[in-house]
């Protein structure tokens, strides 16, 4: 077995979390202090830190910090709760998209309304950030296992975004499942696609291949149908940032047309995502929002004064599209595989049908 290393995106210090700022690599290794939940709110706001179960993570810290900041200010315990909500209400607006924002902050809502005095319930929400955060390493793990033994022993895989340490608490989905195959020794090229407007792929998943040792190429996205057509592509796996009972998934901007590329030349098309990425009150994918993007994005190369674009330019900018179930050969989970998903297969595979 190869080793690998345990790359992190965030640190909690008690009084403080620790955000790698994603806005810098891969040419800089900057951590921001946040130690308000405004502090976290802006992060998660401002891509500091990016991709939905990290996301969700760091909003689980931003409700322990916030309910410690308030704590002070609350009269009593029925104050307190009130004071709360406001914090889970502000970091419910940052991200729209990524389900495991509001999955996260369901379960640290959960612990304030059962607790009973302010000291227990801040002991608790420390607590349940702090699983939430190591359950989410476990589950990926889990993730690549079950992803790993899908691929044959030499494969030349196409993943756009990133899907890796940075995008969760640590070693990744879709990419995971590539850590998990390089750790059992298969022989594993990775094509990169650069994944405009923001770049995740050139600058974050190019940056923890390199960490690895796994080789790659980086590609620009409008590349990647020469290189499928010309058989250079074995299998895509893609990460999730909403799934719907159907199987339909939202994933970053892009990774719908790889679909469509991926059915169009018969090659597999993995999506690797938890259990929390499903949002079971949404039956489709044409219910999930979209989050816009601010233009600038678009109009500058990454996070320089470089413009690219005319003056008075008209921009649009969605960061995710959606991926019909139909063009998607499996959804990776930590409870396995839903091959060929769709609602049946879906609610069978989650036993939702026993629960209703």
């Amino acid at each position: 077995m190869r080793k690998i290393k345990d790359i992190r995106p965030l640190k909690w210090e008690g009084d403080a979390l620790l955000l790698l700022d994603q806005r810098k690599l891969p040419h800089m290794e900057e951590w921001i202090t946040c130690k308000t939940y405004e502090d976290v709110a802006k992060a998660i706001e401002d891509m500091v830190v990016r991709g939905a179960p990290a996301i969700g993570v760091t909003a689980a810290y931003g409700v322990t910090l916030g309910a410690k900041e308030l704590s002070q200010k609350a009269k009593d315990v029925n104050e307190f709760k009130m004071l709360a909500e406001l914090v889970i209400n502000r970091l419910a607006t940052t991200r729209p998209t990524a389900v495991n924002l509001f999955w996260a902050l369901k379960r640290m809502k959960s612990i304030i309304d059962a607790g009973q005095n302010i000291n227990d319930i801040l002991l608790a929400l420390e607590t349940e950030a702090k699983n939430i955060e190591t359950q989410d390493i476990d589950r990926n793990r889990k993730i690549g296992m079950y992803g790993a033994e899908l691929l044959g022993n030499k494969e030349t895989i196409l993943t756009h975004c990133n899907t890796g340490a940075l995008a969760t608490a640590g070693y990744g989905t879709a990419l995971g499942v590539i850590r998990a195959a390089y750790e059992m020794e298969k022989d594993i090229l990775v094509y990169v696609d650069e994944t405009r407007p923001y770049l995740q792929g050139a600058r974050l998943t190019a940056w923890e291949l390199q960490q690895e040792g796994i080789p790659y190429y980086l590609i620009t996205d409008n590349m990647a149908g020469w290189f499928i057509a010309n058989d250079e592509i074995t299998c895509i796996i893609v990460g999730a940032d909403r799934i719907a009972l159907n199987g339909d998934t939202a994933n970053k901007i892009g990774t719908y047309t790889l679909s469509v590329l991926a059915k169009e030349h018969g090659i597999p098309f993995y999506v690797a995502a938890p259990s929390s990425t499903f949002d079971f009150s949404i039956k489709t994918g044409s219910e999930i929002p979209i989050e816009d993007r601010p233009p600038e994005e678009v109009l500058y190369c990454h996070c320089s004064d470089c413009r690219i674009a005319p003056e008075h330019a008209k921009v649009k900018n969605p960061a995710f599209d959606v991926t019909p179930h139909e063009n998607i050969t499996g959804i990776i989970t930590e409870r396995g595989v839903i091959l060929s998903p769709n609602e049946t297969k879906v609610k069978k595979f989650f036993k939702l049908e026993e629960e209703c």
